[in-house]
């Protein structure tokens, strides 16, 4: 659990490696689950924290983060919002929104920003004066997204969305990843300490089992392969000196998906 100013935020693990999120207003009482990979496990958190869902925030359409969007509907008469680009394909949605959208929720807001490429609608969630994100799959520690729909394009241009966010700004991505992205991580920019440093610091947590999420931003602009094809000492390593970082990462995103 962290706290966030007038948020309260819980993390829990669901299904094999995903992470559930609530998000709690400690002055109006509203709460929002972030995505629903498993309705089950949110209500037995809901039930321990003493609270009462108003709200689903879906990144995307995918089943592991929009499952449990019926169950939990039906149970809670909770206001659900998600990307307008997946509108017809997100169970139950109330509210459709898109880049630079504003959402209400309880003391606070969030803008939206459409991170697509995983899929095509992709949103996150930026919530400004608590220095927060919620990125779905778009952003992992260390990693990012297959580019299920989009192309390397739209990933790089998402990506660089993220990227521009304070470097203080703490990212909630939806999966344990850290561990074997860090091992890809560290193959394409071998020389770079610290993701030598932060790689050996993700082991002991995992050995521990610790979770690595969420991340600071300025960690990933430091380490994160994905978000720095655009770095000399990685053009250099892939032999791509004279290359734009559109093809550099879609080269990065390849080696990985044929690790």
């Amino acid at each position: 659990m962290t706290d966030k100013k007038r948020l309260v935020i819980e993390q829990f693990p669901c299904l094999s490696d995903n992470y559930g999120f609530l998000i709690h207003d400690t002055q109006s009482g509203q709460t929002a689950a972030i995505d629903t990979p498993d309705a089950a496990t949110i209500r037995k958190v809901l039930k321990q924290r003493g609270w009462h869902l108003t709200h689903i925030f879906n990144t995307h359409h995918h089943p592991d983060h929009t499952g449990g969007n019926v169950a939990l509907k039906r149970a809670t008469d909770c206001h659900i919002i998600g990307p307008a680009g997946e509108a017809d394909k997100i169970p139950a949605l109330d509210e459709a929104v898109d880049e630079g959208d504003i959402v209400s929720f309880g003391a606070t807001q969030a803008r939206v920003l459409n991170v697509g490429g995983h899929t095509l609608g992709h949103i996150a969630y930026y919530f400004a004066e608590e220095k927060i994100a919620f990125v779905g799959d778009t952003l992992f520690a260390l990693g990012c997204g297959r580019l299920f729909e989009g192309t390397p394009a739209q990933m790089w241009e998402s990506l660089q969305k993220i990227a521009a966010l304070p470097p203080d700004t703490i990212l909630y991505c939806a999966h344990e990843y850290t561990q074997a992205n860090a091992r890809f991580a560290i193959k394409i920019e071998p020389d770079n300490v610290a993701l030598q440093k932060r790689c050996r610091a993700i082991d002991k947590a995992r050995a521990a089992n610790q979770p690595t999420v969420p991340m600071q931003l300025a960690d990933e602009l430091a380490t994160n392969p994905f978000l720095r094809a655009d770095q000399k000492s990685i053009r250099q390593r892939l032999a791509m000196t004279d290359a734009n970082p559109v093809d550099i990462f879609a080269e990065i995103r390849h080696r990985k998906d044929n690790m």
